[in-house]
C-alpha cells in the first residue's frame, strides 16, 4: 500500500513539474482559440460612381446571461425588452419571458437576432444591459460580411462573384485586388461549441480590399438591359445579349446577358457576349466585303450578278431571302440588301484559288484567336484553315456569309468598332482603375490591338455602305431622321448536331428551318461614331419573327435613341425633352402595327415614309415611293383585300 501511494505521489509530481507545461498548453488550446476576422472586400463601382457590388456587414446577436449580475438584470430588463420589441417586432412580454427563462437556466449563448445591419448593431449596443459590454452586459456580436449588388440583377454576370460558386466576371478576375488583409480576435469557450470574445477589441484589425472602378455606365446599362429584355419577351426568345462600347477607348459601357427560365422569365444566366461562340451569319459579310475591297479586287461599284437569288456550290445551295434575287447589282448594294449569293460569288471568284489570302485578312480582323479577357470563360473562336483536314470545297464560300465558323459577339463588336474607329482596333475592356481608399493604385489604358485593319479609303467606303443599310437596306425599318446609325443585320440558321429524338430515331446534323440567331451590329452617330453596339438574340419564336432587322435591329435603335435622348453624343437634332414613356409608346405603337395579322390594306397616310415602307413590306406588299417626308396618298385604298406581292405606290411630301 505504501509503495502504491509513493508511486501515485511520484506520478503527480512528474505530471505537475515535468509535463505541466504540456498539459497547461493543451488545456488552453481546448478553451481558447484565435478567430479570423475577415476583411471586407473592396467595392466595385460604375464609371459614374454608382455602387455595383459591395460588402455589407451582418451581425448575429447573442447574450451570455451568466455574465449579467442579478441586480443589473432586474433593474434593466424592462428597458431592454422594450427596445428589443421596437427593433425586432415581437412584444416586450415575449422578450421578458425569453430572457428570464434563459437567466434561470444559466444560458450563456442565447440567440437574440440574426442578420441585423451595421446601424442596428450599433443601436443595439446602446440598449439597457447590453451597454455594459461583453463581461457585465453579456452582449455577444458575431460579425460576417455578405456581398450585395445595389442595382439588383442588372449586369450580374459581368460584375460576377468570387465565392463557393467559383470565380466569375470582374469580381473573379480581380479577386486578389478585392480581397483585403484579415484581422485576428481571441475567443474563449463558454460551453460546448459556444465561444465568446475575450476582449472588446480585436488583436489585429482587418484591412479592407481595393476598390475596382469599372467602365460600366449605369444609365446606359439600364437602357440596354431593358431594351433587350423587352424584345426577348416579345419574341419569346431563348436567350440574348447586347453590348455598348465606347468607340475610341474600347470601354464597355453596358453589357446585358439574359437567358429564359422554364417559366418564361429572364435573368443573367450566362455571359453570352463573352462566352458564346456561334455562327454569326450575315454580320460576317462586313469582313468578306472589306477584305475584297482592301485587296483592291473589287470596288463598291463592281457589278455582281445575283442571278435569280439561288446558286449551287458543289451541290450545296446558297439562296437569298428575297425571292427571285436582285439581278445585277453593285457590290455596295449586295451588302445593303445582304445578298448571300452576291457575297459568295465575290469571294469565290477572287479567293477560291488563294484561300489563305482571305484567311490572312480574317486573322487581321481579330477572329482567329480569343480577345484575351481577364474575365474567365471567354469562348474559343473557330475559323477553318486551308491546311486543315476539315477544310472542304465549300469552306471558303460558306465562311464568306458567316457559316462554318464560330466567333463570339465580343469579337464581332471589336471588329465593327474598329471600322467605326477609322480602322484602329482597340481591345474591349471592363475596368478603368484599381483604388485604395480613394487613391488610384493602377490605371488601365486603352490597348490598341491593330492600328490599321484596312486602308483609310476602304474604311470610308465600308462606313458609307453600313450607313446605307439603315437608310435603304435591310435595316431601313430602324431608320430615324433625328439621328444617324450604321450597321449590318444578321440572320443565321442554327445548326442542330446529330442526336436521338424522343421516338428513339437518330437525326443527322442539319441546319434548322425553325431555329435562328438574329443579330445587328453597328455604331452611332454614323458620321462621327461615339458608340458601337451589338445585339444577338437566339431562338426567337419563328412565327413572331426571326430576321435580324425585325428582332435585333429595334433593340439597337432603342438603345441608340435613348442614349441620344439622355446624353446627346453630338450636335444632331435630338429633342432632349422626349420622355422615356413617350419613346416607349412610340416603339410600342409601331411594333403593334407590325404584329397585326393583316387581311386588308392598311391606311398609311400621315405615317413617315420609312415606317410605311417597313409596315407594307412586312405584310407582303411591294412598295414604290415617290418624294420624301410623310405619306400623302397611297395607290391601294384602305380596306381593299390584301394580295401579297401586289405593288403599292406611295407619294410623300
Amino acid at each position: 500500500m505504501t509503495l502504491f501511494l509513493i508511486a501515485v505521489i511520484v506520478r503527480v509530481v512528474h505530471i505537475q513539474h515535468v509535463q505541466g507545461d504540456k498539459y497547461r498548453k493543451l488545456s488552453t488550446d481546448l478553451t481558447i482559440r484565435q478567430d479570423t476576422i475577415y476583411a471586407n472586400k473592396g467595392n466595385v463601382y460604375g464609371e459614374d460612381g454608382n455602387l455595383l457590388a459591395t460588402s455589407m456587414s451582418k451581425f448575429t446577436i447573442r447574450m451570455d446571461l451568466v455574465a449579467v449580475e442579478n441586480a443589473a438584470f432586474e433593474k434593466n430588463i424592462s428597458g431592454l425588452c422594450k427596445e428589443l420589441s421596437k427593433m425586432l417586432g415581437k412584444s416586450s412580454s415575449y422578450y421578458q419571458n425569453k430572457l428570464r427563462t434563459a437567466k434561470k437556466r444559466k444560458k450563456r449563448y442565447l440567440l437574440i437576432a440574426r442578420n441585423i445591419g451595421y446601424n442596428d448593431y450599433l443601436k443595439m449596443k446602446t440598449f439597457p444591459i447590453f451597454n455594459l459590454g461583453v463581461y457585465k452586459g453579456g452582449f455577444i456580436a458575431e460579425h460576417k460580411t455578405v456581398r450585395a449588388h445595389p442595382i439588383g440583377k442588372i449586369a450580374e454576370r459581368t460584375i460576377g462573384y468570387d465565392d463557393y460558386r467559383g470565380e466569375a466576371g470582374i469580381e473573379g478576375a480581380f479577386a486578389d485586388d478585392l480581397e483585403g488583409e484579415n484581422g485576428l480576435r481571441w475567443k474563449q469557450k463558454i460551453a460546448q461549441n459556444q465561444w465568446k470574445p475575450i476582449n472588446e477589441g480585436n488583436e489585429k484589425e482587418p484591412i479592407d480590399g481595393h476598390d475596382i472602378v469599372t467602365t460600366i455606365n449605369v444609365n446606359i446599362q439600364d437602357i440596354t438591359h431593358h431594351a433587350l429584355l423587352g424584345q426577348l419577351e416579345k419574341f419569346e426568345a431563348e436567350h440574348g445579349c447586347a453590348v455598348v462600347m465606347e468607340t475610341a477607348t474600347g470601354e464597355v459601357k453596358a453589357i446585358a446577358n439574359l437567358g429564359r427560365t422554364s417559366k418564361g422569365k429572364y435573368y443573367e444566366k450566362r455571359n453570352y457576349a463573352v462566352w458564346e461562340s456561334h455562327e454569326p451569319g450575315s454580320t460576317f459579310k462586313l469582313a468578306s466585303l472589306m477584305a475584297a475591297l482592301d485587296d483592291k479586287l473589287i470596288d463598291t461599284s463592281t457589278v455582281v450578278d445575283t442571278e435569280k437569288g439561288r446558286i449551287y456550290i458543289n451541290r450545296s445551295k446558297v439562296e437569298d431571302s428575297h425571292r427571285g434575287g436582285y439581278g445585277k447589282i453593285s457590290a455596295a448594294r449586295v451588302f445593303e440588301v445582304s445578298s448571300n449569293v452576291g457575297v459568295v460569288k465575290i469571294i469565290k471568284k477572287y479567293y477560291d484559288h488563294q484561300p489563305q489570302k482571305f484567311i490572312d485578312k480574317i486573322e487581321k480582323y481579330g477572329f482567329t484567336k480569343p480577345i484575351g479577357f481577364s474575365i474567365k470563360g471567354e469562348g474559343t473562336p473557330y475559323i477553318p484553315m486551308p491546311k486543315d483536314k476539315e477544310w472542304s470545297k465549300i469552306s471558303l464560300e460558306w465562311m464568306s456569309w458567316g457559316y462554318g465558323i464560330a466567333i463570339t459577339p465580343m469579337q464581332t463588336l471589336m471588329f465593327y468598332n474598329a471600322v467605326a474607329n477609322n480602322g484602329v482596333m482597340v481591345k474591349p475592356r471592363f475596368v478603368k482603375e484599381v483604388r485604395s481608399q480613394n487613391k488610384v493604385e493602377k490605371v488601365f489604358e486603352t490597348v490598341v490591338v491593330n492600328p490599321a485593319i484596312a486602308s483609310e479609303e476602304t474604311i470610308k467606303k465600308m462606313r458609307k455602305v453600313m450607313e446605307n443599310v439603315v437608310v435603304k437596306g435591310t435595316a431601313r425599318n430602324i431608320y430615324s431622321p433625328n439621328f444617324s446609325m450604321a450597321g449590318k443585320t444578321g440572320t443565321a440558321k442554327k445548326y442542330i448536331p446529330r442526336h436521338v429524338n424522343e421516338k428513339g430515331q437518330t437525326i443527322s446534323g442539319h441546319y434548322s428551318t425553325k431555329h435562328y440567331v438574329a443579330s445587328f451590329a453597328g455604331f452611332f452617330p454614323a458620321d462621327n461614331p461615339k458608340y458601337s453596339c451589338i445585339v444577338v438574340i437566339h431562338d426567337p419564336k419563328k412565327e413572331k419573327g426571326y430576321y435580324g432587322a425585325t428582332v435585333a435591329g429595334p433593340v439597337f435603335k432603342e438603345i441608340a435613341q435613348k442614349i441620344y435622348t439622355t446624353t446627346p453624343v453630338d450636335n444632331q437634332n435630338v429633342d432632349d425633352e422626349i420622355a422615356f414613356e413617350s419613346l416607349d409608346n412610340q416603339f410600342s405603337n409601331y411594333n403593334n402595327l407590325l404584329a397585326k395579322s393583316y387581311t386588308e390594306v392598311p391606311n398609311v397616310t400621315g405615317m413617315s415614309g420609312m415606317d410605311a415602307l417597313s409596315l407594307l413590306e412586312n405584310i407582303g406588299l411591294k412598295v414604290k415611293i415617290y418624294g420624301v417626308g410623310k405619306v400623302r396618298t397611297q395607290s391601294l385604298k384602305k380596306g381593299q383585300k390584301l394580295v401579297k406581292g401586289t405593288t403599292i405606290i406611295l407619294k410623300l411630301s
